[in-house]
């Protein structure tokens, strides 16, 4: 039993070494054909090689400022909420980390970056009408009135554009979110994060890679302090209204004063004003020295919150580049077609002998 199952195994084997021979061999009787398809995708990845326009890749690292560096501040916010006033320092969190990450690729900023003026050859054009004219869509474009009279004006209200205009933004954010833009953490364990433009216009990469990093800035930064500012806004209002009632009490307590000199001891009603006057400046002072420490208390929770993004390193010109080389182009069309060619001369004979 043993001894036939030793002999199976034997056939079987033998079996597949013919087989394979058998197929080397037809493939080895078709090199004719796999050689020319081979050399027609090496003249073609060539060909490829000399239409592909190098890229350039602007980077940007930057680095998130500590939540939880809070320090000794933390008792001066206490002191103030028993005080019923909200200084802020605890919002921004949705900004951290991935989420700040993503929040790069969101639409609305990379839309209200592409709106951006730039300086291009002597004039000042918004980042989409240089992404039009980098990629010539403007000649395709020549055909239709629609599209002829249609510009995109650096720093216009978003709110009035038309149909056609929020098309071609919605294109071009798609084709910079699959090819161009690239945003993440290189490492979980550093807070630092990095933006990659890749572009074949070398002042796109970087002028957008500069942009977007201010747009996303300026509204983290806005956000995250909206509270602390606003508080600070509010303070600084009470603060000089109690100045000017305090200024008000100082100069009723003189005019007071002025009307009871050489008064008779004995008409204490006269003095009634003067006295009054005395309790509200005596009010007004302590409001407002309560409110002088709470302003500052409110400067410093706001400088806590502005400096939210750091800057490590910027694009800076010349930009890396890279191309398509030949040897790649004519290395790789001619491995992809020849691998096709075999592959697909190995379906027709299988086939062939299923028939």
């Amino acid at each position: 039993m043993e001894k036939n199952s030793i002999d199976n195994d034997e056939i079987s084997l033998k079996e597949l070494i013919v087989k394979i021979k058998e197929w080397f061999d037809y493939l080895l009787s078709q090199w004719k054909i796999i050689l020319l398809i081979a050399v027609i995708g090496a003249t073609l990845g060539l060909i490829y090689s000399f239409m592909k326009k190098p890229t350039y890749t602007a980077t940007m690292t930057f680095a998130l400022e500590d939540e939880k560096s809070g320090g000794g501040i933390g008792g001066a916010l206490g002191l103030a909420s028993s005080f019923g006033l909200d200084l802020g320092g605890s919002g921004g969190s949705v900004f951290s980390g991935a989420n700040l990450a993503e929040f790069f690729k969101s639409r609305s900023m990379v839309e209200k970056t592409l709106l951006r003026p730039v300086m291009v050859d002597g004039k000042t054009i918004s980042l989409v009408e240089m992404y039009i004219q980098n990629n010539d869509w403007r000649k395709n474009w020549e055909k239709n009135p629609r599209l002829t009279k249609l510009e995109f004006i650096p720093n216009a209200n978003r709110e009035r554009f038309t149909r056609i205009q929020d098309s071609i933004l919605g294109v071009i954010y798609k084709n910079l979110l699959n090819s161009a833009l690239t945003v993440g953490q290189k490492d979980k364990k550093v807070a630092i994060i990095s933006i990659d433009v890749v572009s074949a216009n070398e002042l796109f990469s970087k002028y957008f890679c500069e942009a977007l990093a201010k747009e996303v800035s300026d509204f983290y930064i806005d956000t995250k302090s909206k509270k602390s500012r606003e508080n600070m806004l509010i303070l600084e209002r009470q603060t000089d209204s109690i100045r000017r009632e305090l200024n008000a009490a100082i100069t009723g307590v003189a005019v007071a004063n002025d009307n009871t000199f050489n008064l008779n001891p004995a008409l204490n009603v006269r003095r009634a004003p003067s006295a009054r006057r005395q309790v509200d400046v005596q009010a007004n002072t302590a409001i407002l020295t309560e409110l002088v420490k709470q302003t500052e208390l409110a400067k410093v929770t706001l400088r806590k919150d502005t400096p939210l993004i750091q800057i490590i390193d910027k694009p800076i010109l010349p930009l890396a580049k890279e191309r398509f080389g030949k040897a790649k182009g004519i290395l790789y069309g001619g491995f992809l077609f020849g691998f096709l060619t075999v592959f697909i001369l190995t379906i027709i004979k299988f086939l062939k002998q299923i028939i």
